[in-house]
């Protein structure tokens, strides 16, 4: 594995200097051409910078600035199917930053967050197995995904694996299968909750947030935009029986109920 800590990247991996100074968020440079209009909040997709191969999983320790360089597996990580167990392109230490990179494809299982991490202004323009996992052990964890966006997700977009919370804002996504789910049938289970606020979201697309009641999950959702589904057929919430035995997870039901799927029908709103 490449590893990068501060300002100090190996000659082969591209070059990220922490910008302790710098904004939150970093604007794109070009929109899409095939990006549907939405709200004027969000910033329109990225034109890569530049390209970078990853032949290896990059670590990253502490603060990671691509630059808005567009990143793609090569070699062990030429894989864009949906195998797990596939390594990501990066690997978060607790505590770690990541921010204005573009992941291309073949994405292999995208980014993994050992720990607490946050992630900002970084797009996914075609999802491999994984746009994002995160698995941290302690209740305390907090990971946070601010600003960016998704495509082409086959399944999921955000995979909840260990314990604690995750905030989902200011994002966008579209064509996708699930935008986030706490893990239906892992071997380690926990409580999971995940926050979702300022998302636009695109169909086609399956379900927004799919949580195990049984473990006492939670999604707490609001304002939440939705165009191209006037059938409404994009599940905002979605509630399972989950397991530890690696049996697909029980269906319970989407809908608010006010303990696993926390929001009000006003706070989505369809275009």
């Amino acid at each position: 594995m490449q590893e990068v800590n501060g300002s100090t990247p190996p000659a082969s991996t591209p070059t990220a200097a922490p910008t302790a100074s710098a904004p939150a968020s970093a604007s794109p440079t070009a929109p899409a051409d095939d990006e549907p209009a939405g709200d004027t909040a969000f910033a329109s997709w990225p034109t890569a910078t530049d390209e970078q191969p990853v032949s290896s999983t990059i670590e990253v320790k502490g603060v990671y600035d691509g630059s808005l360089k567009r990143f793609h597996g090569s070699g062990d990580l030429g894989g864009s199917g949906q195998d797990e167990g596939q390594d990501p392109l990066f690997k978060l230490a607790d505590g770690a930053t990541l921010k204005n990179v573009i992941l291309g494809t073949p994405a292999a299982d995208g980014v993994h967050c050992s720990g607490s991490c946050t992630l900002v202004n970084v797009w996914w323009e075609d999802v491999g197995e994984d746009a994002a996992s995160f698995k941290g052990k302690s209740a305390s964890a907090a990971y946070v995904v601010d600003g960016g966006g998704a495509r082409k997700a086959d399944d999921k977009v955000f995979q909840h694996n260990g314990a604690g919370t995750l905030t989902i804002r200011n994002f966008q996504v579209s064509d996708f299968g699930k935008l986030y789910r706490s893990c239906g049938n892992c071997g380690t289970q926990y409580q999971r909750h995940v926050v979702i606020d300022n998302v636009l979201v695109t169909s086609p697309g399956k379900v927004l947030a799919g949580v195990n009641a049984n473990y006492g999950d939670t999604a707490t959702l609001s304002d939440v935009t939705i165009a191209g589904d006037s059938k409404k057929k994009i599940v905002v919430c979605e509630r399972f029986k989950g397991n530890d035995n690696g049996d697909e997870p029980t269906e319970l039901g989407g809908g608010p109920d006010g303990k696993a799927c926390i929001y009000k029908t006003s706070d989505v709103t369809y275009q």
